[in-house]
């Protein structure tokens, strides 16, 4: 078998990857599902995605929260924070992924996980708001100013970027 070598950013530097393609196929598939408790709704969308399937993702994801009943002024920021997490997967970290979607009693919630090499130290705080003319950088910081709550695990296997945004009272409805 050949073993395929992905080479991708992070931050500045460019890394190889070798083996990415089996151990990638090996931790978005055990990627566990979000717990929920007893006043949870079904999950909403759990997919693994490339490149190539980003903005059909993107509009598939606001169509279920809409559907949902998440129709506050918030929905549009949430979505945009999920872009910005899925491009940098298959920007940063190999290509592919895993995107989860659901809700919970007050709260809309969505984990992006990936394969990379994991996420170095220095971004692992809140970002600062990035320079007025500096290239990338936005994605993450975007993230942070749009949801209520951002979580990140990572390692030398990958990353799960988690999103949270409150919604208010009566701002979801069963379907």
């Amino acid at each position: 078998m050949v073993d395929e070598t992905y080479r991708f950013r992070v931050g500045q530097e460019t890394m190889r990857q070798p083996g990415a393609r089996r151990r990638a196929e090996a931790v978005r598939l055990a990627a566990p599902a979000p717990t929920r408790g007893t006043d949870a709704e079904p999950i909403l969308l759990d997919r693994t995605f490339g490149g190539d399937e980003i903005t059909a993702l993107r509009h598939e994801a606001r169509d279920r929260l809409a559907r949902a009943g998440v129709d506050n002024d918030r929905l549009d920021g949430f979505v945009l924070a999920v872009n910005e997490v899925l491009t940098n997967v298959v920007l940063h970290a190999g290509g592919h992924g895993r995107i989860v979607v659901w809700l919970t009693a007050g709260s809309a919630w969505c984990t992006v996980t990936d394969s990379g090499p994991g996420i170095p130290e220095r971004f692992h705080h809140p970002p600062e708001a990035p320079e007025v003319f500096g290239v990338g950088g936005r994605g993450i910081w975007l993230a942070y100013q749009l949801c209520d709550e951002v979580t990140m695990a990572t390692g030398p296997i990958g990353t799960t970027i988690g999103l949270r945004i409150a919604l208010p009272s009566g701002g979801r409805r069963r379907t």
